[in-house]
């Protein structure tokens, strides 16, 4: 009976030649020592929310479809009727300080003017907005305010010499008034009403940021 014979690079009893168990088969890939050396992880990009959604506002998430996290504030209406009357008031007011002022001194001073228009315009525009109204009435009650200022001072001055209080001449003779103010009134007088205005427009301004 004939003996099998063994494949040429494998001696018998079933061990191969060179030593290699792995020579007749695919051999096994080198151990690298990294468990993910099949199933790289990808690059890092340096941005924590690249393969997410982007963060918004604080650390907030951002809304769906891009809308805007908080709604944004309702613009401030202006208040043209309050800012009309605050107007007339702070005209009022600024025009009796003048006068007590003018009529102490027994002059009119410049800054005094400047006072009464940059009052009336900052209160106007402060209270009543950015309607381009405001500036123009403050201009012109705040020359009527400088005005009335004038011959309060002169009602004053006045009070010493007939012997009688300064309402009362203001009162029941208010005509004799404008008429001593029209006779006494110089360059002066006009460039106050003037400056008045001039302040109204600059007070408006600086109530509204302008």
């Amino acid at each position: 009976m004939s003996q099998p014979v063994p494949p040429p690079n494998q001696q018998p009893g079933g061990q191969p030649f060179d030593g290699n168990p792995y020579a007749g088969g695919q051999q096994p890939g080198a151990p690298t020592g990294n468990p993910f050396a099949n199933q790289q992880p990808g690059a890092p990009t340096g941005n924590p929310f690249a393969g997410g959604q982007q963060p918004g506002p604080y650390g907030q998430p951002a809304p769906a479809f891009g809308g805007a996290p908080f709604a944004p504030p309702a613009p401030a209406r202006d208040n043209v009727g309050l800012g009309l009357l605050t107007a007339l008031v702070a005209a009022v007011v600024a025009a009796f300080l003048y006068g007590v002022i003018a009529g102490a001194i027994e002059r009119e001073i410049g800054y005094a003017a400047i006072g009464v228009g940059f009052l009336v315009g900052f209160a106007a525009s402060k209270v009543g907005g950015r309607n381009p109204i405001l500036p123009v009435v403050s201009a012109v009650l705040s020359v009527g305010a400088v005005y009335l200022g004038q011959l309060i001072g002169v009602s004053i001055i006045l009070s010493d010499l007939v012997n009688q209080s300064a309402s009362e001449l203001f009162l029941d003779h208010f005509d004799m008034l404008t008429k001593a103010w029209g006779e006494a009134a110089d360059f002066m007088s006009y460039v106050f009403l003037l400056l008045g205005a001039v302040a109204a427009f600059g007070g408006a301004k600086k109530a509204t940021g302008a």
